[in-house]
């Protein structure tokens, strides 16, 4: 019970515990012994409905005798497994190391199913029927959830599909990503750009790389702003693979287009966060994965 921060809560729940478990035993007792006075037809004298008799018939002994089996289970579960406290149980099981040993099992039968696939590339892991089945399910239990189950993405979480990457599109960095995760930084640049006339010129100088409707006044007027984001887009614009920032020439918007998105983007900054799955995946799964998830946007005619 690692939660338990002091000795005092680990003491009252186990106090609770006991004492109802005792409390329970006490009751059983006291009704056992208390007599019910009877009339001579077996009855408490207690009459509903006009017709309607309470009988005094003793408690089945049955049901006692399961009551005190239920009690005396409890004190036996409570010795061999944690529940007062601190008290870890005398087998020392817990919900980690069941889990723990669950995940472990799994592995080992999941093992000689993913053995093959070890010694392929990624490019003939993404061939292969079997393995991009098995890479479905992986893709739909750890990465639909934010990608959407199209793993097109959506605002703010990336399409997978379209060939555009932020950390570059190579099974290395696509494996590198998914193993370590990924913590995208865009910092508020409000300050360095300067007065709030001239962060939203920097918006339609940004607009206009990619094309974009744009008021052309404006973005010639922010051009020149442009140097405080150029040091991680680029001083084209086409963003740097290496820090993670994005092409904002591809008319690819991740949180948003248009004035107002892009206004807000100087203003406040964005913090992203892809989280690891070393801790949840095998190396082995890992792979498949990556394989799956390069394969997306290295189909046939897809973009590149």
């Amino acid at each position: 019970m690692s939660d338990f921060t002091s000795n005092f809560w680990s003491v009252y729940v186990a106090g609770i515990t006991i004492a109802g478990i005792v409390a329970c035993l006490l009751l059983l007792w006291i009704t056992a012994r208390k007599k019910v006075a009877s009339d001579s037809n077996n009855t408490t004298g207690h009459v509903w409905d006009e017709d309607l008799t309470e009988m005094n018939n003793p408690m089945p002994r049955w049901w006692m005798w399961l009551f005190v089996l239920t009690i005396i289970f409890s004190f036996a579960y409570l010795a061999i497994y944690p529940g007062l406290g601190k008290f870890a149980g005398k087998m020392g099981w817990s919900q980690y190391g069941a889990y723990d040993a669950e995940m472990a099992q799994a592995k080992a039968e999941l093992e000689p199913l993913y053995a093959r696939f070890t010694s392929m590339t990624t490019e003939q892991v993404a061939q292969d029927p079997q393995a991009m089945a098995i890479g479905e399910r992986l893709f739909m239990n750890n990465c639909a959830q934010c990608h959407g189950s199209d793993a097109r993405g959506s605002k703010s979480f990336p399409n997978l599909t379209d060939g555009d990457w932020l950390h570059g599109g190579t099974p290395e960095k696509i494996r590198e990503t998914l193993e370590k995760g990924r913590i995208g930084n865009m910092p508020p640049m409000a300050a360095a750009v300067g007065s709030p006339e001239d962060v939203r010129n920097l918006s339609h100088y940004v607009l206009s790389l990619s094309g974009s409707p744009h008021d052309s006044l404006r973005a010639s007027l922010g051009k020149s702003k442009f140097v405080a984001c150029a040091a991680c887009h680029g001083a084209d614009g086409k963003g740097m693979q290496a820090l993670g920032a994005p092409n904002l020439t591809d008319d690819i918007w991740l949180h948003g287009w248009g004035e107002a998105a892009i206004t807000a983007m100087i203003n406040n900054g964005k913090v992203n966060q892809m989280p690891a799955q070393s801790q949840k995946l095998t190396e082995a799964q890992l792979g498949v994965l990556t394989a799956y998830v390069w394969g997306m946007s290295n189909k046939p005619g897809s973009a590149r």
